[in-house]
């Protein structure tokens, strides 16, 4: 590597234009935050070095999504030696599980993943059905606390994730603390299962022990589950946007939900293409000024949808209630007019504005649709 502050990757993007997937090696200057792209079949520059703000080199990484300019590159390979060897060992994986007696502080144990400094590259609350809670713990059968094991993860909803960083699988277990509850209050009280568990089994979380085991428990797990969802017709969508993703707020926004009495029926991460972020902002065109910066900001790398209901809506819908909770589009007006709410809380500007969430009362259930059946591939 002619520059020791350059990273270099093999990326790809689809052209639909031209139905082409094209090759570009892609260059990342970390002095100053640079970017340059080369044609690889073409033999020729494709965009000259220029600043780019919105990657950071936590960003990049083997299987990784970005979007440059509206176009979304995934990364498939290093483009040398000197690149592999100094990120590689840095993006280990494992597999992490909030299990059903954790799932109402879900919240909490998310901010605690990305306080600690792991990357959330997968994401989803699912319902496990016997079959598939089974070969999730095929290596327990036969065991004598097996058959309540099964019967403990199939009796709620659980969030799986898919965590990289380095020495990804020491890190996250040392965090878990002890398999047994009492034990890690004793040994490790501000481990995850100190916090948050009750015994050996209900101990909030799963970690994968092993390599091995984090690649068939991510591949298990995101393979062969989909995504929860609760009565769409008595909903309402939250996207996380990619920004307050990249800025770790993903347990923070949903530890504030849950404070205010709103329940997520569902959840999943999703990395939008721009086609379908123009289809789902649709309605917004020719209406706001701001329609194409919406639509760049919500494929500009992953968001997490969230459908949230709420039990006692006192004769308002959960639409009306909800898009109270956020606020203004604006955040600096939400922080002269209303102070508390989500938007003036953690928000920047009109586009940066941490979530999504639906203005009309009638698109509720369309668009907790438009994520949870369409773009999660749900019949």
């Amino acid at each position: 590597m002619a520059d020791s502050n350059r990273y270099a990757f093999i990326a790809e993007w689809y052209d639909p234009n031209a139905a082409l997937m094209k090759k570009y090696q892609f260059l990342f200057y970390m002095d100053d935050n640079t970017i340059e792209m080369f044609d690889i079949k073409n033999r020729r520059l494709f965009l000259k070095r220029s600043k780019y703000e919105d990657i950071s080199v936590s960003d990049l990484f083997v299987g990784a999504t970005v979007t440059v300019h509206a176009r979304q590159l995934l990364i498939t390979d290093y483009a040398d030696h000197a690149t592999r060897n100094a990120l590689d060992t840095n993006k280990s994986k494992t597999f992490a599980m909030i299990k059903p007696d954790a799932i109402k502080k879900a919240g909490e144990i998310v901010k605690l993943i990305e306080d600690n400094s792991f990357l959330i590259n997968q994401m989803r609350q699912t319902t496990f059905e016997p079959e598939q809670a089974a070969e999730f713990y095929k290596e327990h059968e036969g065991k004598p606390f097996y058959n309540n094991l099964i019967a403990f993860m199939t009796s709620g909803p659980v969030i799986g994730m898919e965590l990289l960083g380095k020495n990804c699988v020491t890190k996250w277990r040392e965090l878990l603390g002890p398999t047994n509850t009492k034990v890690a209050k004793e040994e490790a009280p501000d481990s995850i299962r100190a916090l948050f568990g009750t015994d050996g089994t209900r101990n909030a979380c799963h970690g994968s022990d092993s390599c091995e085991s984090a690649t068939r428990e991510i591949d298990l797990f995101f393979g062969s589950t989909v995504p929860d969802s609760s009565n769409i017709n008595q909903s309402t969508i939250c996207i996380v946007k990619p920004h307050a993703v990249k800025e770790k707020q993903i347990g923070t926004i949903m530890s504030k939900i849950c404070e205010a009495d709103f329940q997520i029926g569902g959840l999943q991460m999703f990395k939008v293409e721009k086609k379908n972020s123009e289809e789902f902002y649709e309605i917004y065109k020719g209406v706001v000024n701001e329609y194409q910066e919406m639509v760049n900001e919500l494929c500009n790398g992953a968001c997490v949808a969230l459908q949230i209901t709420k039990p006692n809506m006192d004769g308002r819908t959960v639409v009306n209630q909800f898009r109270e909770f956020v606020g203004p589009v604006d955040p600096n007006v939400a922080r002269h007019l209303r102070k508390n709410t989500l938007r003036a809380q953690l928000g920047t500007d009109k586009i940066k504005n941490a979530v999504h969430c639906t203005d009309l009362e009638d698109d509720g259930c369309l668009e907790v649709e438009y994520f949870f059946k369409c773009l999660a591939g749900v019949a």
